[in-house]
């Protein structure tokens, strides 16, 4: 019989918790994301350890983290349904694991809705108007507490093996992998691509074999993935900005004492800004960002003119997809992100 390594992993795990003493801990945090755990490479493992640090040394070592990157316990949404399920606490997730649990978080996909990465910023948050309403809905729908939310890394930039991304006409054919996402299925099949979804752990050896031409996805990640191995052309096309959504377990959320509240909500909030403050670093950077990315592959910008052609093929074509998939809900969520925003902006 055969036994995957994810399901011997939660095993272990759950025994791990039935055994558990409570001489070291009364409660015990089990916080799973897909990056590398070091703080310097990913915001999620730069949150995470945050994270753990300010809730340990809070709670006096009532309340401990126990720290799960890289996948180890699975897939993005199957690690989110752990969450719902209670055999773990908590999940720092891309759009494209929790769209399995709340689609409508495909209305950020509206391509180049966001003007720039300091309006995002502020809409993408916890705080902002926007961010308030989308966490209460997910909270509504999923069950699931929203303890941060941020940008998955920055804008995102389309790399492939076949050649720069400079007008429309260059994406005709170029089989980009997407997550699993309607929207961004839609982006690029209006751009004249050909939309590969593929899971994260899929995505390296898709495109060192060919299955895929190139992928999208913020510099950061683009990074620590090593895309720059197995891909020459880099594009920065800005055309989306995704969230990632830190969720909790909302029993055991409200297991915790007050003061344990507390600090875990400090703690998230100021986690949340450590992983927005890695990501831009990792952008600028020399050693991990584009400056790294530009010493095996060729980066291009992409005229104005020419996001604007961009602009108007893949609009209409995302609007008309929340429109389909999503129904009044998604208009009324996609209006109310569009309004902050313009309200951003002013």
């Amino acid at each position: 019989m055969k036994i995957s390594f994810k399901k011997l992993a939660l095993s272990a795990l759950t025994a791990t918790a039935l055994i558990a003493s409570p001489a070291f801990a009364d409660k015990v945090i089990r916080l799973a994301h897909l990056n590398p755990d070091s703080p310097f490479d990913s915001h999620s493992g730069a949150m995470s350890a945050v994270f753990k640090s300010l809730v340990e040394t809070g709670t006096n070592g009532s309340v401990k983290v126990e720290v799960f990157p890289n996948g180890q316990l699975g897939k993005d949404d199957e690690v989110i349904q752990q969450v719902r399920d209670g055999l773990i606490q908590s999940a720092i997730s891309s759009a494209g694991g929790i769209a399995s649990h709340y689609p409508l978080v495909g209305v950020f996909d509206l391509p180049f809705a966001f003007p720039n990465i300091a309006v995002a910023q502020e809409v993408i948050n916890l705080n902002s108007p926007f961010g308030q309403k989308l966490a209460a809905d997910i909270q509504k729908k999923t069950g699931l507490k929203v303890l941060g939310l941020l940008d998955s890394g920055g804008f995102f930039a389309i790399s492939n093996s076949k050649r720069p991304i400079k007008t429309l006409d260059d994406m005709k054919g170029l089989r980009i992998r997407t997550m699993t996402l309607p929207t961004h299925e839609a982006t690029i099949a209006s751009l004249g691509g050909q939309p590969t979804p593929l899971p994260w752990a899929e995505v390296y050896t898709a495109l060192q074999t060919g299955v895929a031409d190139g992928q999208m996805n913020p510099i950061p990640i683009i990074a620590f993935a090593k895309f720059d191995e197995v891909q020459k052309y880099l594009s920065i096309t800005n055309h989306v900005i995704t969230p990632y959504i830190w969720t909790m377990n909302e029993q055991f959320y409200q297991s915790l004492t007050p003061a344990e509240k507390a600090v875990v909500d400090m703690a998230a909030q100021v986690a949340v800004q450590s992983g927005v403050g890695i990501s831009r670093i990792i952008e600028a950077s020399a050693q991990k960002g584009l400056p790294k990315l530009g010493e095996r592959m060729e980066i291009n910008a992409i005229p104005p003119a020419e996001l604007k052609k961009l602009a108007a093929a893949a609009q209409p074509a995302v609007r008309q997809v929340i429109v389909e998939k999503f129904g009044p809900e998604g208009v009324e969520m996609l209006e109310a992100m569009t309004a902050n925003i313009e309200q951003a902006q002013k």
